[in-house]
């Protein structure tokens, strides 16, 4: 339910589990309002949203990030339980309050345990003013969510990680693209005896149908929300022009092939301009993952108004790009840059220098990643309200180091054997208003001759894209080759195997904000770190986030 008045835009939503059909396999889903992807938000810049959230999880907490969202002066409803507030409980109902300063394509998705792969998650579409006009023109646009989905539960998944031995949650079953996919019912290694568990004729699990009218030009926001899997999204026969990147206009670039990594969004124009008399495919494909003998391409239909929807495209899915193949990808992350009148020019030197290397270790037995060699975890009271309480035991006040003793002689092609891996829940304090460089560099896991591909998604801030590299980064000759004219904000960026990535922040949004990889198993491993700046500015604290760890006897109304 929306309603929408002075501004205001108010949503209510109840939360629960339902049985799914989204690649025509039954399974448990989480649903907001009995639906997988939830609603849209749709608002304009400066809006307050509203949203009431009810609990109906009978055995499981909750928490809603809004993925894009800087939460300026509203800290406390990031949605990240453990950093800015306790869970929500079964049955409990709580208020997400906060406004969209920028215009632009975002999301919102779970950020408690691994839920979000369980279907929690939609899009936010924030318009400019009435009147203000955008550097491009179309004459319509739509949301597409890209995702992929597995048949295990994330409880399953969750115990897989965490035990000894280890166990890998696996590719995913299916690609969706909005919420549908299909998988081949007749590769299930045990079929039920139930006939409705897997049926390809369920109308929920019939392809996404794009209806579009020849000669008109389209904005597609494509959003990316995978668990696990990089994609490349394609439209048979059509070139995309990328003009937006996470709520940031960008330099227009024509491709055939958009790669997209968990947590980015983006905005393509596509001219509907081809043979009106026929469908075309909308295809997605995993890349930077050997995955694509186990999980088929996502397919949706193009469908060219007045043919009709269903109408199957008379020529084969497109294939998709090499799935191993860097050069590409790596090539679209260089190329986009800010567009000419949008450059937001990032301060010409950084105060400080965090260098976090991702390494695969194993800690008394179990697999976690590691950051410089501590392994995130969450504490039991929640970051912002320990700060601001000063309650400075529930967190180990040690900070990660800066970078790695040894970094400059550590050989990233190597297995990691780091035996003095630790798990902390250490955060790192950031000066206010401070400029922070960040470098992501990659390295081997604990499997010979691999390394993977990892998207790291910052809470509470967009962030320069300053470059990218291949090998190990040279503190001293890379940031000579810097973009510092216009390079691209954003607020989840790639670092490709055995490479690195250059970031550039000012320290500038009072609070606590986390800076995690957005693939599940790899966050639930330890794949993050948080930051605290200015925190003794923010405002009070409203008592709804309190209640758990040594919150509990806080006040709650």
């Amino acid at each position: 339910m929306v309603s929408a008045e002075a501004g205001v835009r108010r949503y209510k939503w109840d939360v629960k589990y339902e049985f799914k059909f989204p690649d025509c396999y039954r399974k448990l889903a989480i649903t907001i309002n009995g639906k997988t992807p939830g609603p849209t938000i749709l608002a304009r810049r400066g809006d307050p949203i509203i949203v009431e959230v009810t609990n109906g999880l009978a055995t499981e907490n909750l928490a809603i990030h809004w993925h894009g969202i800087r939460q300026i002066g509203s800290p406390w409803s990031d949605g990240t339980e453990g950093v800015t507030q306790c869970p929500i409980l079964p049955g409990d109902t709580f208020i997400y309050r906060f406004v969209v300063d920028r215009p632009g394509t975002y999301l919102y998705h779970a950020h408690y345990g691994m839920q979000r792969e369980a279907g929690l998650y939609g899009s936010i579409r924030v318009l400019l003013p009435g009147g203000v006009a955008e550097p491009f023109t179309y004459d319509n646009d739509k949301s597409i969510i890209l995702n992929d989905w597995y048949h295990a539960s994330t409880y399953e998944q969750a115990a897989g990680l965490s035990s000894i031995p280890f166990v890998w949650v696996g590719e995913p079953q299916s690609l969706l693209i909005q919420g549908k996919g299909k998988f081949n019912c007749s590769k299930l290694a045990t079929p039920s005896s139930n006939p409705t568990a897997c049926n390809t004729t369920n109308p929920e699990c019939s392809p996404y149908v794009l209806i579009v009218i020849p000669g008109k030009t389209y904005r597609l926001r494509i959003s990316s929300i995978t668990a696990l899997s990089a994609l490349s999204f394609q439209i048979e026969g059509h070139n995309m022009t990328i003009v937006e990147a996470d709520g940031h206009y960008v330099e227009p670039i024509v491709v055939q092939n958009l790669f997209i990594y968990s947590g980015e969004t983006y905005s393509v124009l596509i001219k509907i301009d081809q043979e009106p008399s026929r469908n075309y495919w909308i295809t997605t494909n995993i890349v930077a993952r050997n995955a694509t003998a186990k999980t088929p391409p996502g397919l949706a239909i193009l469908n060219y108004n007045p043919n009709h929807p269903k109408r199957v495209p008379p020529t084969d899915p497109p294939a998709g790009p090499i799935w191993s193949d860097t050069a590409p990808r790596l090539a679209q992350g260089v190329a986009i840059k800010a567009r000419q009148g949008y450059v937001h020019t990032p301060p010409p030197k950084s105060d400080r220098v965090i260098v976090l290397l991702n390494t695969q270790n194993t800690i008394d037995g179990y697999y976690r990643w590691s950051m410089n060699n501590v392994s995130f975890t969450f504490p039991h009271t929640p970051y912002l309200i320990a700060l601001k309480e000063n309650l400075h035991h529930v967190f180990d006040q040690h900070p990660p180091p800066d970078r790695l003793d040894d970094f400059t002689t550590y050989d990233i092609y190597r297995v990691a054997n780091n035996t003095n891996a630790i798990s902390s829940n250490a955060i790192y304090r950031l000066k206010f208003n401070s400029t922070v460089d960040i470098i992501l560099q990659n390295a081997n896991t604990m499997t010979e001759n691999n390394s993977e591909t990892h998207p790291w998604h910052l809470h509470g801030h967009d962030f320069w894209v300053l470059g990218y590299g291949t090998g190990k980064f040279d503190a001293e000759n890379d940031p000579k080759k810097y973009n510092l004219a216009n390079p691209i904000m954003k607020n989840t960026v790639v670092v490709h195997p055995y490479g690195w990535t250059a970031l550039r922040l000012v320290a500038d949004n009072p609070g606590v904000w986390f800076f995690h990889c957005h693939i599940e198993a790899h966050l639930y491993m330890g794949m993050g770190v948080v930051f605290e700046e200015g925190v003794e500015k923010v405002g009070k604290l409203p008592s709804e986030i309190m209640g758990c760890g040594e919150t509990k006897a806080f006040k709650k109304p």
